[in-house]
């Protein structure tokens, strides 16, 4: 089992994985089109993507779950 305190890594491996997995499919599915050797170029645009998307996701999100606190909290 996964101790919780990497829970943050772990949902932003798995959140950068699914995003880029998707985002990668429709940009390759609209350069190349449905032809042969779709499937190969998506897979490597998506390994590309991920390398990129994951560190992005881990860096970024706390700063980004900060700004978002500020910006709903509650004035009390």
């Amino acid at each position: 089992m996964i101790p919780p305190r990497l829970a943050p890594i772990v949902f932003g491996f798995l959140v950068s994985g699914i995003m880029s997995l998707i985002v990668s499919g429709i940009a390759t599915l609209r350069a190349f089109g449905w032809e042969t050797g779709f499937g190969h170029a998506w897979m490597n645009a998506w390994v590309i993507s991920w390398a990129i998307a994951f560190p992005t996701i881990v860096v970024v999100a706390p700063f980004v779950r900060k700004f978002v606190a500020s910006i709903t909290k509650n004035p009390a």
